[in-house]
Order: structure tokens, then C-alpha cells, then sequence
């Protein structure tokens, strides 16, 4: 008894009992979820832009304005009258610029949206050995048959 034992021990520890066997794949059946994937979506789309200003406008007024004030005044209140022609000159310089026209302009705008994927996560396999129905769960779809791995089983006292 004891030797029926360990040889049957023996047999299964070292792969030598497990026999290969074939089953019959009766349905195998995707197991699907739905996953969200984002993805960046852009656009473009026309904007009305104003353009900034080139500053020659004030820059020149400045120095007119600066040497008029400069040739008015006598003394300190030169100082005075040539700080007060840059400013004034500098003002009306900017506003004889003017402002320039607005443009169109493409932009391009873009965000990020969620999008759902039906993927394939397994197979719910049910299979046909020895004229009973088995299901499992495998990664991938097995095709007709499924190879099984038999390991014998001791008696039961």
C-alpha cells in the first residue's frame, strides 16, 4: 500500500503521470469591455487679432516734442518745458499712429475628448471531455480543441 503511494507520488511530482489529452471547444464566447481612450482633437479656426502698435509713432513725437520744449524755456524751466514737450510729443506721436487694422488669423484649438473601445479582454470557453462540459477562461481563443493537462488522482479511502 504504501508503495502504490509512493510510486503515484512519485509518478505526479516528476510530470510522468500527467497525460496529454485533447477536449473538444463546443463555444468560445469574447468576453468584451468597453475602455475610454483619450485623444487630442484640434481645430482651426479664424480669430479676429489687432496687432500692437510699432511705439515710432510716440518715439518720434517724443523727440520732436522734446527739442520744441528744449528751444522754449530758458534757465530751469527748460528742464521743465523739455520733459513736458517728450510727454506731450510722445502722446500726440502715438495717437497721429493710430491703431493698426485688425487681421484674421488662424488659430489652431484643441482639446482632449474620450472616445469608447469595444476590446477583447478573454474568451469564455466551454469544452467537451469525456462526455462531460467544462468552461474556462482563457486569453485567447482556442480554435476547435484545447489541449489538457490529465494529473491522476489516488483513491480515496
Amino acid at each position: 500500500m504504501k508503495k502504490t503511494i509512493l510510486i503515484w507520488t512519485a509518478m505526479a511530482s516528476s510530470g510522468l503521470g500527467l497525460a496529454q489529452e485533447i477536449g473538444t471547444v463546443t463555444s468560445a464566447i469574447p468576453v468584451i469591455h468597453q475602455v475610454q481612450v483619450p485623444r487630442r482633437v484640434c481645430s482651426n479656426e479664424q480669430v479676429m487679432v489687432q496687432p500692437q502698435k510699432s511705439g515710432a509713432g510716440a518715439a518720434m513725437g517724443a523727440i520732436a516734442g522734446g527739442a520744441i520744449g528744449n528751444s522754449v524755456g530758458r534757465g530751469s524751466g527748460q528742464t521743465a518745458a523739455t520733459v513736458l514737450g517728450l510727454l506731450g510729443g510722445a502722446v500726440l506721436g502715438d495717437k497721429i499712429e493710430g491703431a493698426p487694422s485688425s487681421q484674421l488669423q488662424n488659430m489652431q484649438q484643441c482639446s482632449t475628448q474620450i472616445f469608447y473601445e469595444n476590446r477583447t479582454m478573454g474568451y469564455n470557453v466551454t469544452y467537451e471531455f469525456l462526455g462531460k462540459q467544462y468552461s474556462v477562461q482563457m486569453p485567447s481563443d482556442p480554435g476547435p480543441t484545447i489541449q489538457l493537462q490529465i494529473t491522476p488522482m489516488l483513491p480515496r479511502r
